[in-house]
């Protein structure tokens, strides 16, 4: 098998990842750079998970185009990508509790 679809279905898991994350981001109701200021920690965090993600995506191509065939023992460790899943969720939590360690930690 090639790798084609592999990529493909972590391309789509991403492509989700990374819709999620920017839709968890606002406007905020006033013109403001005060109000701009006050949601500055959500949108740091939707930047440096945006990062991780993009990381992990370049990581995952190029191990990918080392690959010499897809067998089960790579498409049952692609499901990891489960844990990249969860990164809409350790932003929005991050960018409301910033000041607290253990969401900076996540």
């Amino acid at each position: 098998m090639e790798t084609g679809r592999v990529e493909a279905f972590r391309d789509g898991v991403i492509a989700i990842i990374v819709t999620i994350m920017v839709l968890q981001l606002n406007a905020p109701a006033e013109p403001t750079f005060a109000s701009l200021l006050k949601i500055s920690p959500v949108f740091l965090s939707y930047a440096l998970s945006f990062t991780v993600a993009a990381i992990m995506w370049v990581n995952h191509h190029h191990l990918l185009h080392a690959v010499r065939e897809v067998n089960a023992r790579l498409l049952w460790s692609n499901l990891n990508l489960f844990w990249m899943s969860l990164i809409p969720f350790v932003t929005d939590y991050m960018g409301k509790n910033h000041k607290e360690p253990l969401p900076v930690a996540l």
